[in-house]
């Protein structure tokens, strides 16, 4: 296992900021059409507008990827990392 300087875990902290970004995405969605919190849903799309198709016969693969990155999932960043410092 990867151990980091201060002797914790890594894969403990990926863990941490995964759970930050998924609950602060959550969060966003839920606050989205409350007025004066749908400023947390702020936020930027990006990846493959169009999925790739890979049609092999009989197996059609589809791949796509889209991230979305609003204020909410940019403050459950920090405070996971925060909670991380603090274990």
């Amino acid at each position: 296992m990867s151990k980091s300087v201060t002797g914790k875990n890594a894969w403990a902290l990926f863990l941490l900021i995964l759970a930050g970004i998924v609950l602060g995405g959550f969060i966003g969605e839920l606050t989205k059409d409350i007025s004066g919190l749908n400023w947390l849903n702020y936020g930027q799309n990006f990846g493959i507008a169009t999925p790739i198709v890979l049609n092999l016969g009989i197996l059609a693969i589809t791949f796509g990827l889209t991230i979305k990155i609003s204020i909410s999932s940019i403050i459950g960043v920090f405070i996971s990392v925060i909670i991380y410092r603090l274990l």
